[in-house]
């Protein structure tokens, strides 16, 4: 099991992952990978070359086809994993007006949702960044 916790800020070479909880036409935004039978939020590795923001824009566009969005910053969050280590990422927000054609991506499947779906590939982490970006939502966007 892994544990959640929401932080203001951490230093910026501790945040290796972004997730984006996303919004198409008031519908969260979920996305299935090639061979796989769970959803998940937007979200993946920074690559050494990138800022964070970077980072969050590469996955939301290669997992969803997102071209058009408005993203904001939500927090810092931190995963601790069962083994006693732990991860740190970025929280986003995007509210996605528009989509290119998909890209040539490992996502095979793009799904709008009034909730969170009940088969998730990470479902210890990504309701509690999905309750957490929709809280954030309501006084970063009004």
């Amino acid at each position: 099991m892994h544990e959640v916790f929401f932080m203001e800020s951490a230093d910026d070479d501790t945040l290796k992952f972004a997730a984006v909880a996303s919004h198409y036409h008031g519908k969260w935004v979920f996305c299935k990978g090639k061979g796989r039978d769970t959803y998940e939020i937007p979200c993946g590795s920074r690559k050494s070359d990138e800022n964070i923001e970077e980072t969050a824009r590469r996955w939301l566009y290669e997992k969803t086809g997102a071209a058009r969005f408005r993203m904001v910053p939500v927090c810092v969050y931190k995963v601790k994993e069962e083994s006693g280590g732990q991860i740190f990422g970025m929280l986003y927000f995007a509210e996605i007006q528009e989509f290119f054609a998909f890209p040539d991506s490992e996502t095979w499947h793009v799904e709008f949702f009034d909730g969170v779906p009940g088969e998730l590939t990470y479902p210890d982490i990504e309701p509690a960044l999905l309750h957490h970006a929709e809280e954030a939502v309501k006084k970063l966007m009004p």
